[in-house]
């Protein structure tokens, strides 16, 4: 009997100690379901043609699997994780979708060439490694946008795309990593929000590392603050480039190549504060490389090289900036700065190649008092020759020998 007492007792010390204990955590990193979302929060409306997501957190392939509806989204069946999304799409608030190589490789969004069906997030949104265009099932290839336009006060309806736009109200980041984006956006309209990538909510979010390219606007933001963009290659878009707009704050806009836009390469208007354009190369956009425009302040605009642009760096109704150790080369003008903007500092820029001497450092009258000019230098590469434009430049400047020659 005691031999059978002590055999349980064995047992139930083997079965206890053999038993794994997990360490209990308060928090946990949130990542993609393994299993499906539950099936309630994914909808599609037929009539609006937009699919609604409210889950915690889901991916195109969950999508799929709740819908079971190949017109509305599928399998592309030429790219590998390649998807075709035929409707637009909402991520609502305290959602969050991901876009990313787990399942996907390039979203085609339907443009058709009337209808443009949006991606828009009032949640979080999480794109990494992947490529995201419109689509046109016609002609299979992009929609061509090449009637958007604007020209002043002239404004040409464009053909409609797909886009991406951010609510105000969202209450998540939407961060884009190491994408291409490309062939979205239209113009609609001023105030129409169809531009391509907007951002008018996601404070903090991170645009990093990206291909952005045949966008109508590459990027615009209003009342944003805390984003980064950098390291993206920003070309070949309809209209500008970066164009943080209206408000947008605390905002850093660093190592990106930024050339061939149809409009400002990069351009900061109306009420933009906080602001650091550094160490970005911009060149061959069609009217201005880098702007700060309409009451842009305490910003910096720094380390950047500019090149073959109308006009190099334009200060337009702004204040108390500083704009130094830029590099600007072979353009109609160097830096621009009107009667409208005052205390700002420009120092140690390095102007190459203008042309006119006197555009190297184009300072409207009266502005040269109201702001702080100092160690600006212009260069002229063919034969080394250095002129000070510590003063405002004129014709007949005096030359800063260099006994060495260099043009540093």
């Amino acid at each position: 009997m005691s031999s059978l007492f002590s055999l349980i007792i064995m047992l139930f010390l083997l079965s206890f100690y053999s038993t794994p204990i997990y360490a209990t955590s308060s928090s946990e990193e949130e990542s993609p379901p393994l299993t499906g979302p539950p099936s309630n929060c994914i909808t599609f409306d037929s009539e609006e043609r937009i699919i609604t997501i409210t889950c915690k957190t889901s991916n195109l392939s969950q999508i799929d699997t709740q819908l079971k509806n190949p017109d509305v989204l599928r399998k592309d069946g030429i790219a590998d994780k390649g998807w075709i999304l035929n409707a637009g799409l909402t991520v609502a608030q305290n959602a969050t979708l991901y876009i990313n190589s787990t399942d996907t490789s390039w979203l085609k969004i339907v443009g058709d060439g009337e209808t443009a069906y949006p991606i828009h997030v009032s949640g979080s949104l999480k794109i990494d490694s992947v490529k995201i265009t419109s689509w046109d099932l016609t002609t299979n290839n992009y929609t061509l946008s090449p009637d958007s336009h604007r020209n002043g006060e002239d404004v040409h309806i464009g053909t409609p795309r797909p886009y991406i736009i951010v609510d105000p109200e969202a209450t998540g980041t939407t961060d884009i990593i190491n994408s291409e984006i490309a062939y979205l956006g239209y113009e609609s309209g001023y105030g129409g929000g169809l531009t391509g990538l907007r951002y008018e909510g996601g404070h903090g979010s991170i645009v990093r590392g990206n291909n952005i390219h045949d966008l109508y606007f590459a990027f615009y933001s209003k009342g944003v603050g805390g984003m980064v963009l950098e390291n993206n290659h920003i070309h070949n878009n309809i209209h500008y480039g970066l164009d943080p707009h209206t408000g947008t704050h605390d905002m850093i806009i660093r190592k990106n190549v930024v050339h061939d836009n149809g409009s400002i390469g990069i351009i900061c208007s109306l009420d933009c504060y906080n602001i650091t354009v550094e160490n970005n190369t911009v060149y061959n956009n069609t009217k201005m490389g880098i702007m700060l425009s309409r009451n842009m302040y305490d910003s910096f605009v720094r380390n950047n090289t500019v090149s073959h642009e109308d006009r190099g760096i334009v200060i337009s109704e702004s204040h108390n900036n500083e704009v130094n150790d830029n590099i600007v080369s072979t353009s109609g003008s160097g830096i621009d700065l009107d009667e409208d903007s005052s205390e700002n500092m420009v120092h140690d820029n390095v102007i190459k190649d203008i042309a006119d001497p006197a555009a190297a450092l184009d300072i409207e009258d009266g502005a040269e008092t109201e702001n702080t000019l100092y160690s600006n230098i212009l260069i002229n590469s063919s034969n080394g020759q250095r002129i000070s434009l510590d003063q405002v430049v004129g014709v007949e400047d005096e030359d800063d020998d260099d006994d060495s020659g260099n043009s540093n």
